[in-house]
């Protein structure tokens, strides 16, 4: 029998290539928009060019840097807090000797990871309101005027990070206790015979031993210390927690979509793919020196 060619092969690749050039390549020709004063009716090819003054409009507004702020300090506390409570909960459920309660705990605690955060935030709104849960729990502890958590610009960041924490930390925890099995068994019996205490032993063993996979992920999550979660907060925030929760993603959406000022949306948009970009180069390099990983 004849055997086919390779090209085969290279058919198959034509569905994912072309999708990415619909949605990934062919929209890059909006980027025009960042310095143009765009004009809808007269088109990207139509409206006049007016170089940077839409970054210089973007970096000399406050709102613009309150934004990055928020931005910052919220997808770093999601990282941090994201990274140390699966390496714990992993270190913790490593310790636990019966099989069929380790799984029971590992498959409920990851199941969040596949709810949308349409359906959290909807039983978070319930749960926090004036009327909910927590505030009637409150009240039978004595506290008498309702908090609003949700519209309080003290309590929304931590709710960000909680519940962001909260919903991944199981499934993160795979990595983890995918990198605690490849420890030698041998090296826990040495330490046993020697006297060691559990704790010990994931101080010397356990942690040196998920050291490498723990440099990795964090230099590779600096890529993403600009993307603190636009479905997370767009469906959890309102108005009145702006000031603190507004995110350069909200940022983009209400400036184009509600104010339609496409050019700065746009503006704001290439300067966060521009700083991801380099980020992730970083990253790149970081995780290569440090972890050894390497895709080319």
């Amino acid at each position: 029998m004849r055997q086919s060619g390779g090209y085969h092969y290279l058919l198959m690749l034509v569905p994912g290539i072309a999708l990415l050039a619909i949605f990934s390549i062919v929209p890059m020709f909006g980027l025009m928009m960042a310095f143009q004063d765009y004009n809808p009716g007269k088109g990207m090819w139509h409206s006049p060019f007016v170089g940077f003054r839409n970054f210089s409009y973007v970096f000399n507004n406050d709102t613009s840097w309150l934004v990055l702020k928020n931005t910052l300090i919220i997808a770093i506390s999601k990282m941090v807090f994201g990274m140390v409570v699966p390496i714990l909960f992993a270190l913790l459920l490593n310790e636990v000797r019966l099989m069929l309660f380790k799984r029971f705990v590992q498959t409920v605690v990851y199941l969040p990871h596949f709810l949308s955060w349409v359906i959290i935030a909807g039983i978070l709104k319930d749960i926090l309101s004036a009327n909910g849960l927590v505030n009637l729990f409150l009240m039978k502890l004595g506290v008498h005027d309702p908090v609003l958590f949700l519209g309080s610009n003290v309590w929304f960041r931590p709710i960000l990070v909680g519940t962001d924490v909260w919903k991944e930390f199981g499934f993160a925890a795979i990595v983890y206790l995918a990198a605690l099995t490849n420890i030698n068994p041998s090296l826990y019996e040495a330490a046993e015979m020697d006297g060691a205490t559990r704790l010990q032993k994931i101080r010397y063993i356990s942690l040196p031993g998920i050291t490498t996979t723990v440099v990795l992920l964090a230099t590779l999550s600096l890529q993403g210390v600009l993307n603190a979660g636009f479905d997370q907060v767009f469906n959890l925030y309102n108005p009145v927690v702006q000031p603190t929760g507004d995110i350069l993603d909200t940022y983009v959406y209400r400036v184009g979509f509600e104010q339609v000022n496409y050019e700065l949306a746009t503006a704001v948009g290439l300067f966060k793919s521009a700083v991801s970009f380099v980020l992730i180069i970083v990253a790149y390099k970081l995780a290569s020196r440090y972890a050894g990983y390497r895709i080319f």
